[in-house]
């Protein structure tokens, strides 16, 4: 029989588990009993991120089920949270995020820019479902509240130092204590993390996707009387790294074969890059690193993927009770800027880079001011808060992508290639004259396919085709692309909790939002690749006009020829060169509606209704301006191709919370729909963003297949839906023993009938790349998570010991926004443990631990290698038709282990 657990000992237990009856969240802008809150959150204690190994967001996806944090070309910048499967996907930072993530109450502006270290924290809240009458900003799909340490009143400290593999050193320290009888109390941390690289270059044997990180924090708080406080905070971060490398899912052509299946080949693209000596030195061929999890990547020399940041701010809080209602004051300053450079195909040949130059990088720098007031009324039958929110946002992107010295010849290759698979001839000609000579390339296939004709008939047409086309060589070419955008919100908002009786309590809350953003975009392009495009375009145009004569089949069949093969090397950087400007605003109220009931002491029931809303804005990228269909430049005078709708949800929870002795548990199910979800894709060549919506008509197949164009709706609805339950348990079934467990069901899907951003003329049909949307599950979003820890922490003489475990198991999911076959991840269940012994008082501590502990293989991301192969997935192919598309990987982390030595005053 286990013996019964104390009341001090269950206090323990439960403040370190994900979420317990003694619990308090502050998140709800009140200092509340978890078990009382009619919201779906999760808290996680200091210690509890101390035993699982967590030193950012991301790694404390291993004990929140509904939580997943990922990242992809950037930890920086390309990070991603999504909660019930709904979140923003990085790497554009004309996107705001779906889950928020607030420090010290303080929003930061993308999910990567949190995606550092931590350093020392009180608890993290994760509020899952719309908070936008409590929350400052985009919050559609829920909040990451962190709430780091706090100075104390009396003197105390401790340091920390760990050791791993991979050369794994972090050493952090903190310091508080009061300054002297000034009634000031004051807190410093600091910390440095470094890890060498988990990808080694196969080119120079250097290792990347490393950490050099650190950070140093300063707080003072004052509080000369129990009504006043003000705590003022001040931090400075850096990250000196290379990330963030991939490497290559395994390289295959599929052939769809008449009876559905697919016949696979080895890859053309990968045989062809193999056999190609780059014109850089020290390159050599071309390597595709095709075993995935052999974490090897191969870098163009003089290439990198830098990725440095500095991140730095300060804020002031000020709480004051005046005697009644109290004011809280939340004024913020924040700095980040991101610098990178990237080898943009991901392989040693010279074809597509972003130089580490210093001048690409993203720049945010924001103010923020919150006030609110808030108390009671009617001898605290009425709980009601006030307030008002600004914020004000200039962000700075710039970019620099440019075509390397490989690419004409690259491109020759390639393009003789795709011509010999249609004719051996043609290939040798393409070969022979070069894809940098188009007109020698003309002149011969039409005298190839001519010689009935007389010479000087011959001659005249071989003139009149070659008119049009020029040469076009790239190499070297590329944008210098500037975008300036600032964005103004305001917001007033008020939550108020309504005590009917004892037991039964309601909760409405409204929020009215005015966004406005102003963007101005410079952009600079010495790239000729619209040329190139029109040369197609131009001999199509020529036979079509029969201009030609009888012969004009001859120019058509050369511009078929050439369209096909060379599919795979459409126009990266477009021709567009000018400054645009534009701007857009959004007036939106957003609001909830709860009911809570207690039917006995321990138990709580709840229901809830809450519309949700995330900014519109613009996207940060020249894609728009070129047409994949025409091969041309979109003709526009301003930047409505860039803008996007704002996001919108209606969500709908229902709810339990039963604290027992011994025994908690909540449960929550969820409906979410979503309107205008905003879904950022990466093609292969630039990213897109496209407002889903659902079509209330029936769209037949018509959004399912790749016919551009045909599958227009004027009569819309929600396109996404987020449906399921989860289930959060809490056991203390003996002193000192503690077990907890998470479920997360959650069905998230396109609707059936999809239709995306209308062009310039209107037309709102799903975009031909998104042809798998229709009917399918949101990509990095899985059916269900199952979460799991246990820990013992038994006396071991006079000292402590601790054994701790505990584990995530993630059903299948597919990691790409096009939802490519290719990009799918099987399930994966990851393992952390720790043991360990110290002083019963804590005052210092030995650990050994390991994370990922079968080492498990998976990857974070899936992508379309750029330039290399068709842009189709298999899952699209008809009968007969081929995919040469290479996909690259950005992998989760391996197995880690290390030893971790704490002392504290």
């Amino acid at each position: 029989m286990s013996e019964p657990v104390t009341p001090d000992e269950r206090s323990t237990a439960g403040s370190e588990g994900v979420s317990a009856g003694e619990i308090i969240v502050v998140a709800t802008r009140r200092a509340s009993r978890l078990s009382e809150v009619p919201v779906a959150v999760s808290v996680i204690s200091a210690e509890a991120l101390r035993n699982t190994g967590a030193t950012d967001i991301r790694e404390l996806t291993q004990v929140v089920p509904s939580l997943l944090v990922s990242s992809t070309t950037s930890e920086a910048a390309g990070g991603s949270a999504r909660i019930r499967g709904v979140g923003t996907v990085g790497d554009n930072p004309g996107l705001e995020s779906s889950v928020a993530t607030f420090i010290d109450g303080v929003y930061r502006n993308r999910a990567g820019v949190a995606l550092t270290e931590l350093g020392p924290i009180e608890q993290i809240e994760f509020l899952r479902g719309p908070q936008g009458t409590l929350f400052g900003r985009n919050a559609s799909a829920g909040i990451i509240s962190i709430t780091t340490a706090t100075p104390k009143d009396v003197f105390g400290g401790f340091a920390e130092s760990s050791y791993g593999n991979f050369n794994y050193h972090r050493i952090a320290a903190g310091i508080t204590g009061p300054i002297g009888e000034s009634g000031v109390d004051y807190r410093l941390d600091g910390v440095y993390n470094h890890r060498d690289g988990f990808v080694k270059d196969v080119i120079s044997n250097r290792r990347v996707n490393g950490r050099d990180r650190y950070l140093l924090r300063g707080k003072l708080r004052y509080a000369p009387t129990d009504a006043l406080s003000v705590l003022l905070i001040g931090d400075y971060s850096r990250q000196d790294e290379e990330c963030c490398a991939a490497t290559f899912l395994p390289a295959v052509d599929r052939t769809r074969q008449p009876d559905g299946s697919f016949l696979v080949t080895p890859s053309s693209i990968a045989l062809l890059e193999r056999r190609f000596t780059s014109v850089v030195a020290g390159a050599g061929n071309g390597i595709i690193t095709d075993d995935t999890y052999g974490r090897r990547a191969a870098i163009t020399p003089g290439r990198s993927y830098r990725s440095d940041v500095r991140d730095w701010g300060g804020s002031v809080q000020i709480d004051w009770n005046l005697g009644g209602p109290t004011l809280t004051s939340i004024t913020a300053y924040r700095y980040n800027r991101y610098t990178n450079g990237q080898d943009a195909d991901f392989n040693n040949l010279d074809i597509l880079a972003r130089p580490d130059d210093g001048s690409r990088f993203n720049r945010f720098r924001s103010f923020t001011q919150e006030l609110r007031a808030q108390g009671t009324l009617l001898d605290g039958k009425i709980d009601w808060l006030v307030g008002g929110y600004y914020a004000h946002e200039a962000l700075t992107v710039t970019d620099n992508l440019v075509y390397g010295a490989d690419y004409d010849r690259y491109a020759n290759v390639v393009g003789a290639s795709g011509l010999a698979a249609v004719s051996p001839a043609l290939g040798q000609l393409f070969a022979a004259t070069g894809f940098a000579s188009l007109q020698g390339f003309a002149n011969a296939f039409t005298a190839s396919q001519l010689t009935a004709l007389p010479i000087a008939q011959r001659d005249a047409i071989a003139r009149a085709v070659a008119a049009q086309v020029q040469n076009v060589p790239l190499s070297g070419t590329g944008d210098r692309d500037r975008y300036r955008q600032t964005d103004s919100n305001y917001a007033l908002f008020t939550h108020n909790i309504i005590h009917v009786t004892e037991k039964l309590s309601l909760t409405v809350g409204v929020r009215h939002t005015s966004d406005s953003k102003t963007l101005n975009a410079s952009l600079n392009s010495t790239s000729p690749c619209g040329t190139y495009n029109d040369n197609i375009a131009r001999l199509q145009g020529l036979a079509a006009s029969g201009a030609l004569g009888a012969a004009s089949g001859v120019a058509s069949g050369l511009a078929n020829q050439l369209l096909a093969p060379l599919a795979g090397l459409t126009c990266v950087v477009n021709s567009v060169n000018g400054e645009f400007s534009g701007k857009r605003k959004e007036s939106v109220w957003a609001g909830t509606a709860a009911a809570s009931y207690k039917p006995t002491n321990g138990i709580m029931i709840y229901a809830s209704a809450s519309r949700g809303y995330k900014a519109g804005g613009f996207n940060l990228d020249r894609a728009p301006f070129y047409n994949p269909v025409t091969r041309g430049t979109v003709a526009t005078a301003g930047l409505d191709l860039l803008q996007f709708a704002p996001e919108k949800v209606d969500s709908f929870e229902i709810g339990t919370k039963i604290g027992r002795r011994g025994f908690n548990l909540n449960a929550t199910g969820f409906y979410q729909r979503y309107k205008s979800f905003q879904l950022n894709t990466f093609n292969g060549f630039a990213f897109f963003v496209t407002d889903i919506r659902g079509c209330k008509d029936d769209l037949g197949t018509s959004d399912s297949d790749t016919i551009v164009g045909n599958s227009a709706c004027g009569n819309t609805k929600s396109g996404v839906t987020s449906k399921g339950f989860e289930l959060e348990a809490f056991l203390y079934p003996a002193q000192y023993f503690t077990v907890s467990t998470g479920l997360t069901y959650s069905d998230t899907r396109y609707a059936s009938d999809l239709v995306g951003s209308p062009d310039v003329s209107g037309n709102n049909s799903l975009p031909r790349a998104l042809s798998l949307l229709p009917g399918g599950r949101l990509s990095l979003s899985n059916l269900y998570t199952v979460t799991g820890s246990a820990k013992w922490r038994p006396p071991v003489g006079s000292l402590r010991g601790l054994l701790y475990g505990d584990f995530r198991y993630t059903s299948e999911m597919n990691t790409g926004s096009d939802l490519f076959s290719e990009k799918t991840q099987a399930s994966v269940m990851i393992v952390n443990a720790r043991i360990g012994v110290g002083a019963q008082n804590g005052s210092w501590t030995v650990e050994g631990w390991v994370r990922n502990a079968f080492d498990i293989n998976y990857i974070q991301t899936a992508f379309n290698a750029a330039l290399q192969g068709s842009n189709t997935s298999a899952a699209q192919l008809s009968s007969g038709q081929r995919t040469t598309q290479l996909f690259g990987a950005f992998l989760a982390e391996p197995r880690t282990f290390g030893l971790t030595v704490r002392t504290a005053l």
